[in-house]
């Protein structure tokens, strides 16, 4: 079904949920602990997720929900909403605020509404598909990318990168002007609002890359995988955004390398 009004509303309510809860702890106590995969979480992700969960629940009983934290509720409507309540929880514990809350909204595994919430800055980014993307409340636009070496690149870690995955990416580095690295889901901001042009990463789970897809698409960008195929949720977390979809056949031949 369409994506109505009442469909944003709630979205938007559920990132004010999540500010709520994260705000408080931000450079302040967080309660960092390790998860079994020894990546960080805090008490702000978890006060997040659950402030996010309850309304839906109260709200949308037959709806499912993929979270981040608390995993994942069955519904029978069709639709999940996919929630990571603190994407960049490194950029958090360190006290600098370009991470974000991320909010999906998925009908038979595609993304139809996006939103990227940095609560610090009070900085949204609201996509839908067909719409679009608004940066608090305004049109925002990806800008023209001519060549690749005109391209702000950004990721969040070559390390995050298996060997061959990283070769292939330092052939796209070589070729971009300048890399940015860190920025997690702020980035894809960026490139959607014409502050950068490329995003590219791999080994992201459905709740990392689900409610970028219709902000980027929405200001005019374009996100695929590595074979240059629509993201959904049954990609492999291999992720390109590029703010200028003409640039997307240069950047897939500077990944086609990988393993060369």
């Amino acid at each position: 079904m369409p994506v109505s009004q009442t469909d944003i509303a709630l979205a938007e309510r559920l990132a004010e949920a999540a500010g709520a809860a994260i705000r408080p702890r931000f450079r302040a106590e967080h309660g960092l602990e390790a998860k079994a995969d020894l990546s960080p979480v805090t008490l702000a992700d978890r006060e997040a997720e659950e402030a996010m969960r309850r309304l839906i629940i109260a709200e949308r009983p037959m709806d499912g929900i993929i979270g981040e934290e608390f995993g994942v509720r069955e519904g029978s409507s069709g639709r999940q909403w996919v929630l990571d309540p603190i994407d960049g929880t490194r950029a958090f514990i360190a006290g600098r605020p370009v991470f974000g809350t991320l909010i999906a909204l998925i009908e038979d595994g595609w993304p139809v509404l996006g939103i990227i919430d940095q609560p610090i800055l009070r900085e949204r980014w609201l996509g839908v598909a067909g719409r679009t993307t608004l940066f608090n409340g305004k049109p925002a636009r990806t800008r023209i990318c001519r060549e690749l070496k005109g391209a702000i690149l950004g990721t969040t870690s070559p390390a995050l990168f298996d060997d061959d995955q990283l070769h292939a990416f330092e052939h796209l580095d070589a070729a971009a002007m300048s890399t940015v690295l860190g920025g997690d889901c702020y980035n894809y901001g960026c490139v959607a609002s014409g502050w950068m042009d490329v995003v590219v990463e791999a080994g992201l789970k459905l709740h990392d890359f689900a409610a970028l897809v219709p902000v980027v698409e929405g200001a005019g960008g374009r996100m695929c995988d590595w074979q240059g195929d629509p993201l959904h949720a049954g990609s492999n977390g291999e992720v390109i955004a590029a703010g200028d979809p003409a640039r997307v056949d240069d950047i897939l031949e500077a990944l086609a390398c990988r393993g060369h």
